[in-house]
């Protein structure tokens, strides 16, 4: 008789929790930054941005989404080397993404002020 592993809850709510302690610390170390940049209007400031203590809080996120991922393939059904097969790298996609995006909004930051970030003046 064959049986089915148990699905990894536990990893799922892991994963959730992971990101979301990582996305408030990211939240959290981007404020600083940014205010503490707004101060000095600084050039080195918003360069040194990006360093290891914004990358590791979403290195956190990352880990935790593709923990999340994964596991919810599993749940439905995938084995855990094909759920994180297709996780993995879905996951790098798109956290290098939206790192190199993050890039030109503070580069669009520092050169035109808070006001280049105003998404309502398109018309």
């Amino acid at each position: 008789m064959y049986s089915f592993p148990e699905p990894p809850y536990f990893l799922l709510i892991a994963g959730l929790l992971v990101s979301f302690a990582s996305g408030a610390a990211f939240n959290a170390v981007l404020k600083q930054s940014v205010h503490r940049w707004s101060k000095s209007r600084s050039s080195d400031d918003l360069k040194r941005l990006r360093g290891l203590q914004l990358l590791l809080p979403f290195l956190g996120i990352a880990a935790g989404v593709c923990v999340f991922l994964s596991s919810g393939m599993e749940i439905f059904g995938f084995p855990a080397n094909l759920a994180y097969a297709i996780a993995l790298p879905l996951t790098i996609l798109i956290a290098w993404l939206i790192w190199f995006q993050l890039g030109k909004i503070l580069i669009q930051l520092q050169e035109g002020g808070s006001k280049a970030l105003d998404l309502d003046s398109f018309g």
